[in-house]
């Protein structure tokens, strides 16, 4: 009986804590939306990488010092950084104002409408130009300094060349997954200032702090800075890259990945298993697998065949390689080769081997988090 008092009290001790670790969370929320505010008035951007990572060092050692787990403090602390920067989306601060008015063409889709939210928190004059104000576009046009392409891969030749004649000054920019086909069209139909950028994010983040976008020269890039700094103000990791480089590096980052994953996925659907049954037994890691399989069947089917089918006359000879590797991997277990499987893992590995102690980390967070969610029946 004894026993259970104490327990009762000792849990007591830990609810006392926890509410005290709420009373810290609020007062830490309170600090860092005052932290936004000045942020906006100064102009600042919202990711301090510097002061996140001295940040991140002193308080790894205090929880040491205090034999504390440092990887606990750090998942604590990173997870509390991602909520300071989806509080400070509020407001944010306007770093080029010479590119308002802003026309977002296909301004209704997801993506036309992330910017636009982003856009309009800044200060910037937002006119939405899509199929139902086609009958407008020439007024909304008018004196636009920034035209953002927010439409299909396979819709952006038509749509660009039915624009009405844009300014000379105004910088025209499209945010397509290619990007050397895109920017022949923009600068074909305008003589102004033309860049592509490829935002490496879809349109369901929380904020875009240590967003990715890749940024590609098209003409006149000097006019095309305001643009960039705004996107460094809203935290953006800028990536700049020769469009051909990029649609190369595409064709095995998003067309080869997303062609496995679509293909995993219909074999998945073909098999007698259901999925309930496959992640009642699976490790964390099938978990994770199977939540990027999920990801890519709960979003858009145009969007996904656009991407595979945008750059499929380029990829064939990436499709062979991968068909060959398949047939060769599938040839040596076939054969029960087990020192040839372990030469070809010893090359793979060799690819990886100045990434693989930084990915071993990183997943092991990310897999001890999928467990984590895990909810039991």
């Amino acid at each position: 009986m004894a026993d259970i008092k104490e327990l009762d009290k000792l849990r007591e001790g830990i609810d006392e804590c926890d509410a005290q670790l709420v009373a810290l969370l609020a007062r830490r929320n309170s600090i860092t939306e005052q932290i936004g505010a000045i942020k906006q008035q100064t102009g600042a951007p919202l990711h301090a990488p510097d002061r996140e990572a001295t940040l991140l060092a002193a308080r790894r050692q205090e929880a040491i010092s205090q034999g504390v787990n440092p990887e606990l403090v750090e998942d604590i602390l990173r997870r509390m950084m991602r909520e300071a920067y989806q509080n400070q989306q509020a407001k944010l601060a306007c770093s080029a104002p010479r590119l308002s008015p802003i026309v977002i063409v296909g301004g209704q889709g997801a993506m036309g409408q992330l910017f636009a939210q982003q856009f309009i928190r800044s200060g910037y004059e937002v006119r939405i130009l899509d199929k139902e104000q086609q009958s407008n576009a020439q007024e909304i046009l008018a004196g636009a300094k920034l035209v953002m392409i927010s439409v299909p891969i396979n819709a952006l030749e038509t749509v660009v060349t039915s624009l009405p004649k844009l300014d000379d000054e105004c910088l025209l920019v499209d945010i397509t997954s290619v990007k050397q086909a895109p920017l022949k069209v923009l600068k074909a139909v305008h003589k102004g200032p033309v860049v592509g950028l490829h935002p490496m994010f879809g349109p369901d983040i929380s904020h875009w702090v240590k967003q990715t976008v890749v940024v590609c020269e098209g003409r006149n890039h000097e006019v095309a800075q305001g643009l960039l700094s705004q996107l460094q103000v809203w935290g953006c990791q800028l990536v700049e890259l020769d469009a051909k480089k990029h649609d190369e590096a595409m064709q095995i980052i998003q067309v080869m990945r997303h062609l496995t994953t679509f293909v995993y996925g219909q074999f998945l659907a073909k098999q007698s298993h259901t999925l309930e049954e496959l992640r009642s037994c699976s490790s964390p890691i099938y978990q994770l697998e199977l939540m990027m399989v999920g990801r890519l069947f709960a979003q858009s089917p145009e969007l996904y065949s656009d991407i595979m089918l945008a750059q499929f006359d380029n990829v064939e000879e990436l499709l062979a390689q991968y068909q060959d590797t398949f047939a060769s991997t599938l040839a040596k277990l076939k054969a029960g080769d087990k020192a040839a499987l372990i030469d070809s893992f010893a090359d793979a590995k060799a690819y990886f081997s100045d990434s693989t102690a930084h990915f071993l980390t990183q997943s092991r967070s990310l897999l001890n988090k999928a467990n984590d969610a895990k909810v039991l029946d």
